[in-house]
């Protein structure tokens, strides 16, 4: 088995897996749209990136990291989900691991995981409309799962599969300069 293939069989596990513990623990879509927040929150800040993905830090410490930094913001059963892939190793698969969740749940469902990059977080009216703008370009049913990235200025950036929609005001800027040399 190749590395790729041993990567995304240990990603696949971990999903599934947590999938099974947060329908357990009732609300599955909620804790995992929390899950890929906190995920993908970890996985933007490069010093804390390194720290838990460094074997020589040892894994009581990285634990201690994770419950000083989400205790007060995520679940009990999204801290214990974090804190489980990043003790087995694996920290470095923690967004691939929520990404695949997500494509779990979403399977589940009949529908399709739009990951949507925003410069602010967006209102519960503002991902329906989204979701259903998406649906009706796609012809699928959309799950948006939105991620705060500053980077972009404004506007968004959704991706749906390998199909990346840059509506930025950095990809515009961008764009604008390479026009006018």
């Amino acid at each position: 088995m190749d590395t790729a293939t041993t990567s995304a069989t240990i990603v696949d596990g971990y999903a599934r897996g947590l999938l099974e513990v947060f329908r357990a623990e009732g609300d599955a879509d909620a804790l995992v749209d929390e899950f890929y927040q906190a995920a993908n929150g970890i996985d933007a800040n490069a010093e804390l990136r390194q720290t838990l993905t460094d074997p020589r830090v040892p894994v009581e410490r990285k634990t201690a990291i994770l419950a000083e930094l989400l205790g007060r913001r995520a679940s009990q059963p999204v801290l214990a989900g974090i804190g489980f892939v990043v003790s087995g190793g694996h920290a470095k698969h923690l967004v691939e691991v929520a990404s695949r969740l997500a494509e779990l749940v979403a399977q589940s469902e009949e529908a399709v995981v739009a990951e949507v990059r925003s410069v602010v977080d967006l209102t519960p009216e503002q991902i329906e409309r989204l979701e259903a703008a998406l649906g009706r370009a796609t012809g699928r049913r959309v799950e948006v799962k939105v991620i705060v990235d500053p980077s972009l200025v404004g506007g968004i950036v959704t991706k749906i599969g390998d199909t990346v929609f840059d509506g930025s005001v950095k990809s515009q800027l961008d764009e604008l300069r390479e026009q006018w040399g």
